[in-house]
């Protein structure tokens, strides 16, 4: 497509977790955490991963899959408060192509002993590029491998 274009979008996704806030939180706010379960695909390799986690602070994720594709996430954190909520702002590149910018918010909810997080992106698809379901596919497969990272192990003694 030549020339340029827009299309926006936004969707919710929920998510229960059986730990507290505060725990949940941590594995947004922690490089090592975030490594465990932010990727989207098994297939991608990282490239290299920096994480600043503050207001102001910047993330950075650049994946290569089979074929020398290129996929490259730049964030920038708005709004921290721990424990409760994350605003952080980011595009998306495939190749040298900015094929997205978006704003995402995630709220962590007491829930009795757990925690529902709320993750809500509005997205602005850049030229030509509007693919929802595969950002939504995408992003649910990051955060149900942040569900598996935090379920108390089942084979622990005590």
């Amino acid at each position: 497509m030549t020339g340029s274009s827009t299309i926006h979008s936004t969707f919710v996704i929920e998510r229960d977790f059986k730990v507290p806030p505060a725990k949940v939180f941590a594995s947004w706010a922690s490089v090592e955490a975030k490594r465990i379960w932010m990727s989207c695909d098994d297939a991608a390799v990282t490239q290299s991963f920096e994480m600043d986690f503050r207001p102001g602070g910047r993330e950075t994720n650049s994946v290569a899959f089979p074929g020398g594709e290129m996929h490259r996430f730049d964030g920038y954190y708005l709004d921290i408060v721990p424990g409760r909520r994350i605003i952080y702002a980011f595009d998306m590149h495939v190749g040298a192509k900015r094929i997205s910018a978006s704003l995402a918010t995630v709220v962590f909810e007491a829930q009795g002993s757990g925690t529902k997080m709320i993750f809500t992106e509005q997205i602005a698809f850049l030229d030509g590029y509007s693919d929802r379901e595969e950002r939504i596919r995408g992003t649910e497969i990051g955060l149900d491998k942040l569900v598996l990272s935090l379920m108390p192990n089942q084979n622990q003694t005590q």
